[in-house]
């Protein structure tokens, strides 16, 4: 069985310098949950990704990743916004 991905279409979408830097504090916010979550499960720090003992390089503060890394939350953070968006929702801060 072959499967093919189909995410909404958000290439149009063009987000604003504000909402731009939303995607940041997502993208660092992504990042503190996944790392809470792994240690909760009892993952560590560890020199590579390592299942078994649960050893993970990237549990550090989001300001320690590689930029790689960051740039990986970035765009899942910047894709969510978008797909918000072109689901026709609007994101507004309130005053």
């Amino acid at each position: 069985m072959s499967y093919e991905p189909k995410p909404i279409d958000t290439s149009k979408i063009v987000l604003a310098e504000e909402i731009r830097a939303l995607t940041e504090l997502l993208a660092r916010n992504a990042h503190e949950l996944w790392a809470k979550r792994r240690l909760v499960e009892g993952w560590r720090r560890g020199p590579r990704r390592d299942d078994i003992h649960k050893e993970h390089p990237d549990l550090v503060p989001y300001d320690e990743l590689s930029e790689a890394e960051k740039e990986y939350d970035r765009q899942a953070a910047m894709e969510s916004i978008k797909t918000i968006i072109a689901l026709g929702y609007r994101i507004e801060k309130r005053s």
